[in-house]
């Protein structure tokens, strides 16, 4: 029996490893994404300090009836989106028997496949079902609104200052107000090539036909929000400790934010979560995530070094003097922040 789990472990590390590698290629060469290279690059050589002498050792390829087996479809792909989904579903489907089998063999290496196989379904998502994915990796602040006598004019200025993802949300207003708003901030989104993010509503992120919803604890499931919106729209979600964390990596939420980090007047009555949190997010998180919770320029520096590459802020930019002065300020520090 343990030389069969040998053989299996030996299999799938081979076949995750080759998958990643056709998707590394087109990464490299058809989009000529250095940032999506390195992440394919990162995950092989992690799955390879895995591939141990004891499991290649226990290989028998002249006696695995699993050589010989073929199918109709693997003879031809229609087009390069062919070829990436059968790759990716290579991929999962090994690192899944990788992960199973693994917690016979070594707990420390199904921990550790799970997490590479978050990261995979993460990089399907940028490749190949949102358009607007790529952008959210790239933006390292997001502005959350919050109601203002000006929203238009915090919300350009925040986008003349550099600001690339803009969530909407308004706790207050009537929905005639927030369609109105949201159709207006979607617009001024579309002009800056920024991400529009609606909060909550998931019916206003359809009316205006958004880039995606941001979600609470207390919100619907991410996947009625996908079955809603379609897979090409980002879903996130809010957590505030290690096991609603875990929950937004089961629910394969495309982004998430950490926090609060500070006592903020926006989330009333909620403890802080603190820069423990923020560095068991750097630990843990396989997603994009964004430390949020009266974060400002002040205390930016002291979030980067518990772990945070991206933040959100809300009253740092919504009541500041200047607006666009503040972000250009936010996006500097966290030009600074290592990449994550």
């Amino acid at each position: 029996m343990e030389r069969a789990v040998l053989r299996i472990l030996d299999a799938n590390l081979d076949r995750a490893r080759e998958g990643l590698r056709v998707i590394e290629e087109w990464c490299r060469f058809g989009l000529e994404r250095t940032d999506l290279t390195d992440i394919c690059k990162h995950l092989r050589q992690q799955l390879g300090q895995w591939h141990l002498p004891e499991i290649r050792a226990a290989r028998d390829t002249p006696g695995d009836p699993g050589t010989q087996l073929t199918h109709a479809q693997e003879a031809q792909r229609e087009d390069i989106s062919q070829v990436l989904l059968a790759n990716f579903a290579r991929v999962q489907e090994s690192l899944r028997v990788l992960e199973e089998y693994g917690k016979v063999y070594r707990t420390d290496l199904a921990a550790a496949v799970k997490q590479i196989r978050y990261q995979v379904y993460t990089l399907e998502s940028t490749m190949t079902q949102k358009p607007q994915m790529p952008a959210l990796l790239a933006a390292r602040l997001y502005l959350v609104t919050a109601p203002v006598p000006n929203l238009l004019h915090v919300v350009e200025a925040a986008l003349n200052g550099g600001l690339r993802l803009l969530q909407y949300r308004d706790k207050e207003a009537d929905n005639a107000t927030r369609y109105e708003n949201a159709t207006k901030l979607k617009f001024l989104c579309k002009q800056y090539g920024a991400v529009f993010i609606i909060n909550d509503h998931i019916d206003l992120a359809l009316a205006v036909d958004a880039d995606g919803v941001h979600l609470g604890q207390q919100d619907y499931p991410i996947e009625v929000a996908r079955r809603l919106l379609g897979p090409e729209k980002i879903v996130g979600r809010s957590t505030t400790n290690p096991t609603e964390l875990q929950r937004a990596i089961d629910e394969q939420a495309d982004y998430i934010g950490v926090g609060p980090v500070y006592e903020t007047p926006t989330k009333a009555g909620k403890a802080a979560a603190g820069h423990e949190y923020v560095a068991y997010a750097q630990a843990n998180a396989p997603m994009p995530w964004y430390a949020i919770g009266g974060v400002d320029a002040e205390n930016l520096g002291d979030v980067i070094a518990a772990g945070a590459a991206r933040a959100s802020v809300v009253r740092a930019i919504m009541q500041a003097d200047d607006p666009k002065v503040m972000t250009q300020q936010l996006v500097a520090q966290l030009a600074q922040a290592p990449s994550g």
